[in-house]
């Protein structure tokens, strides 16, 4: 498997990660001396009582009945799926997810970017669901759903009872079929219910358009390992009309891959800057990127970006370098705020683990997870102000580049 960091907020769209072993064992032995030596190559476990975990095996094989005749008995393998499943729970972190057989197959398919389902991104946030982010064009768009759209039910499920990949796994399905969600919004007292007709969904990548005021805008919807060509193929563009005035908008692109990210910073900062810092605690050094050095605008540059709480990972990790730089001015709503790292690892042939192993840090050391980014000018969207189509966030860009 290619190692790759991946930043996006997860759920619809999936992460690559790198590669190592972990093992459970299973047998008789009920203490540590019976689990062979590699399994064991942690620095925490010398203390550990398995024990209790052996007797609860014993007491369920010797007592569980099932409600009906005809519920399939557990097999063993599906007993140990389901007890790393409560490992990873126990650590308490939405992204840190454990993929038996099916839920991996599922996990991957949507690796290739093409999937069923009804276009949305995303994470949990204060304990809660939370759309990331629409994407553009998909069925979600369409519908009205919202960046920050808080997920109550899913059909008739509770979205407080599903982990993030549980909702997920719902929320997919065959393209033309339809899925009912109820959805609760700021500002908003009813709870909003939605019946969305799932398509394959296609990830968007980039467009561009001048405006009258002669500003030119680069609309960026996702970090695919396409993106820097065509981020480049933009910039191009932008050089050759002749305006000094860019305006970048990461609105709800939830994010992707961080070498797009890192990619597209290095066109407007000098050669060894950092741009973020891959901090992975105090037990290891951090891993820090810095940017190529492209490096190809001067001072005459008037650029701003425009951002809001769809803007996640990637996003937040380019906007935040080019602030922090004096590159560009931000405008709009605060980020997200998703500044972990996860790797997808195999634990057998048909399964895998998701674990978080970092978090971002901005050039400043500014922990991205800890509240996103606050943008210099912040400008909210209301029912009022977006009437006919209006866009005040955009509006305040361009009035702040004519200045």
């Amino acid at each position: 498997m290619i190692k790759h960091r991946y930043t996006q907020a997860l759920i619809i769209i999936a992460l690559v990660g790198g590669v190592f072993a972990l093992g459970f064992y299973v047998g008789q032995e009920r203490s540590l001396s019976g689990v062979p030596s590699q399994f064991l190559n942690t620095s925490n476990v010398e203390n550990v009582d398995l024990a209790p975990f052996w007797k609860a095996w014993k007491i369920l094989d010797e007592k569980f009945t099932p409600a009906s005749s005809t519920v399939e008995v557990v097999k063993n393998q599906e007993k140990i799926w389901g007890a790393i499943q409560g490992l990873t729970a126990s650590y308490k972190d939405p992204y840190t997810v454990f993929f038996p057989p099916a839920e991996s197959k599922m996990f991957e398919e949507e690796i290739s970017g093409s999937f069923g389902g009804i276009g949305i991104e995303v994470g949990v946030q204060d304990g809660v669901l939370t759309v990331v982010a629409p994407l553009k064009g998909t069925p979600a768009e369409r519908a009205g759903v919202k960046a920050g759209d808080k997920i109550i039910t899913i059909g008739e499920i509770p979205a407080s009872k599903l982990s993030s990949d549980e909702a997920v796994k719902l929320i997919r399905g065959e393209a033309g079929t339809p899925i009912v969600i109820t959805f609760a919004r700021k500002g908003v007292n009813e709870p909003i219910v939605k019946t969305i007709v799932r398509a394959n969904i296609e990830v968007p990548t980039i467009e561009t358009e001048i405006l009258s005021e002669d500003i030119f805008v680069i609309e960026l919807y996702s970090f695919t390992a396409t993106s820097p060509n065509l981020f480049r193929g933009a910039l191009r563009e932008f050089v050759e009309s002749g305006s000094n005035k860019l305006i970048l908008d990461l609105r709800n692109n939830p994010g992707g891959y961080l070498e797009a990210a890192l990619d597209m910073a290095s066109w407007f900062l000098p050669a060894g800057k950092v741009v973020v810092t891959e901090d992975f605690g105090e037990s290891i050094s951090p891993k820090i990127y810095r940017s190529k050095g492209y490096d190809i605008f001067n001072d005459n540059l008037k650029f701003v970006i425009l951002v809001n709480e769809g803007s996640a990972s990637a996003s937040e990790i380019l906007a935040g370098a080019l602030r922090e730089y004096g590159k560009a001015t931000l405008i709009g709503t605060r980020t997200f705020g998703k500044g972990s790292v996860q790797e997808l690892l195999p634990i057998t042939s048909d399964t895998s683990l998701k674990v978080t192993v970092a978090h971002w840090l901005t050039p400043l050391g500014n922990s991205i997870s800890e509240g996103g980014l606050t943008p210099d000018i912040e400008v909210g969207l209301t029912l009022e102000n977006t009437k006919d189509g209006k866009d005040p966030q955009k509006d305040t860009a361009v009035n702040y580049l004519l200045k």
